[in-house]
Parts: structure tokens; sequence; C-alpha cells
């Protein structure tokens, strides 16, 4: 009987200690990931939300561990401890709750300065074509056979051998590049929100999870505190 207890004082012990190297692992990480803060940034501010629900996993474990057996072959500085992290942890649901609000505020932010930066790269593009527009109306053999060359680089492939009819092979790529860029440019509009969209969603719902289970955490820990 007597090696039987000192046994399970050994394994709660040792899953005690487990348990509080993960939670100052979790530390770590989390420091690292805030270190620098761009508090201002709003895909900075989703992004590191994600990355600290997705770890959150660990530190849960952790609590567990550590909490484990409750008062039982508690050592003395564990009681101020236990104390202290009981209230942290509603301390953090809280804070995830929090998180919610946040992260629907900087997606829709994202997806704004998304939609512009995509409008504004297909403004460029356009206003690219149509200076080769001009160029070929206005340009010599030479002129097409180098504007031929820069097209071919941008994606648009046009047969330099044609001398004779280079002007319209040109012409013709050039408007069908126009004709398909609305479409283009909504298909890489509807993309990056749709990828937005199903991260923003699976963030936001496990910032939630991570809130009731610190707070069903710091219920349970009353004995603690």
């Amino acid at each position: 009987m007597t090696v039987s207890q000192g046994q399970g004082d050994l394994s709660t012990n040792r899953l005690r200690l487990v348990g509080y190297g993960l939670l100052l692992f979790a530390v770590v990480d989390v420091v690292q990931l805030l270190y620098p803060p761009q508090l201002t940034n709003a895909v900075w501010e989703l992004q590191t939300m994600g990355a600290i629900v997705e770890r959150l996993p660990v530190p849960l474990l952790g609590l567990v561990m550590v909490f484990f057996g409750e008062q039982y072959d508690r050592r003395m500085w564990e009681d101020i401890f236990l104390k202290f992290l009981s209230w942290f942890c509603v301390l953090l649901a809280l804070l995830f709750f929090l998180l919610v609000p946040l992260g629907v505020v900087n997606t829709m932010r994202i997806n704004t300065q998304n939609s512009a930066r995509i409008e504004a790269q297909s403004q460029a593009r356009l206003e690219e074509l149509e200076q080769v527009e001009r160029q070929v109306s206005q340009g010599t053999a030479q002129d097409l056979k180098t504007l031929a060359i820069e097209l071919n680089r941008l994606g648009l492939p046009v047969d330099t051998q044609k001398t004779d009819e280079l002007k319209s092979e040109i012409l013709s790529r050039v408007t069908a590049a126009k004709e398909q860029l609305p479409a283009q440019t909504e298909g890489t509009r509807k993309n990056q929100r749709r990828v937005l969209l199903k991260n923003s969603i699976k963030w936001n719902i496990g910032a939630l999870v991570s809130s009731l289970l610190l707070f069903y955490i710091w219920r349970g820990t009353g004995w603690a505190r």
C-alpha cells in the first residue's frame, strides 16, 4: 500500500511538472508572436489572433495538468501561484471573448484593403494595356517587334516572325486581355475573400471555444482561490 501511494505521488508530481513546462513553452511562444507589436495593422492583429488560438491546446493541456489533484501534495509556493493562475484563467477567458468582435472588425478591414489593392492593380494593368495600344498605333516596325517581345514577357504570346500581321495581332491580344481583365479581377477578389473568411471563421470560433474552456477551468478551480 505504501509503495502504491508513493508511486501515485510521483506520477502526480511528474504530471504537474510537465504541465508547468507546457505553460512555460506557451508563454515564450506567445511573447515571440506579440513582438514586435503592430497594433494598427489589421492583418497582423488577425493573423496573430489566429496563431495564438491555434496554439491554445498546449496551454490548456498544461493548465489541466497543473491543476490535477487539486490541493493534494502541494508545495507552499504553489498555493499562491495556483491562486494567481486560477484568476488568470478568467482574465484570459474574457480576453478571448473580446477577441471575437475584434476579429470580425479586422476581417472587414482586411477585406476592404484587399479589394482596394486588387482594384489598384487592375487599374494599373489596364493603363499598361492602353499604353501598348497607343504605342502600336504610333510605332514603327521595330517598335512593334519590341512591343511584341514585351507582351510575350507579360504573358501575352505574340509571334514576332509575322511582321506583316504584327500590328493586328498585338491589338487583338491587347483587346482580349482588356476584356478578360474584369473577370480576372473579380476572380482574384473572390478567392482572397474566401480564404479570408475561412480563416476568420475558424479563428473566431476557436477564440469563443477557448473563452468557454478557460471559464470552465476557472470555475473548476475555486479550491485554489
